[in-house]
């Protein structure tokens, strides 16, 4: 058994040496994971379990091409922000061409929820609250550009640092920041205007600032 501080990466090197059974157990120490970053990310289960497959896939193809020099969290998540941003091109191209995008799924509203909450520094909401908070967090999410909701869900779900995230998405350091700060800004803004609205009450203030 291997001893290696990325006991993934060890899968991966199985893999690039024609083990299938190391690549099956890379999908079962994987799959959850991605599928839930997808699911945050459109809010639809069984796109977010396309999208894992299609990482998986993709991950199979360039078994030959991969080299240890990154931990493997960051490989397999460039790979996932490359799906994501061939997802974005797809939808776009449907709206060029007249086809409604397809509504996100209240599955992923209570993650969201968590995103945002942590980013305002609330405390979460009652359960008599919960649904119309959901709302107002969906339409936060959905307000981030592409970009942003990546780098969020990276950061927050994936526990990515920022140097991490920045070779995942092919960005600079500082611009994951700038973006991570935004998104977090405009997160913070929209819950503060929920609070300001009277619909929560304002003792929810009295829990810390968002996330460093």
């Amino acid at each position: 058994m291997s001893t290696s501080a990325d006991p993934s990466a060890d899968l991966m090197l199985r893999v690039q040496a024609g083990d299938a059974e190391a690549f099956e157990q890379l999908v079962t120490l994987w799959q959850d994971r991605l599928v839930t970053l997808f699911l945050h990310h459109t809010g639809d289960h069984s796109t977010a379990q396309d999208l894992a497959q299609e990482v998986f896939l993709r991950v199979y193809r360039a078994r030959e091409g991969y080299r240890q020099t990154a931990k493997f969290s960051t490989w397999i998540h460039t790979i996932a922000n490359n799906v994501s941003s061939d997802l974005r091109q797809r939808a776009y191209r449907r709206m060029e061409h007249g086809v409604a995008p397809s509504t996100s799924s209240s599955s992923s509203a209570v993650g969201l929820e968590q995103i945002a909450v942590a980013a305002s520094g609330e405390r979460p909401a009652r359960e008599a609250d919960r649904q119309e908070l959901q709302s107002v967090v969906r339409d936060a999410i959905a307000a981030l550009n592409d970009n942003q909701r990546m780098a969020v869900l990276l950061a927050k779900f994936e526990h990515c640092s920022y140097e991490e995230i920045a070779t995942a998405m092919g960005l600079s350091v500082p611009a994951v920041k700038s973006l991570l700060f935004r998104a977090r800004d405009q997160l913070r803004a929209t819950l503060e205007s929920y609070q300001r609205d009277g619909v929560r009450s304002p003792a929810a203030g009295e829990a810390g600032g968002g996330a460093s």
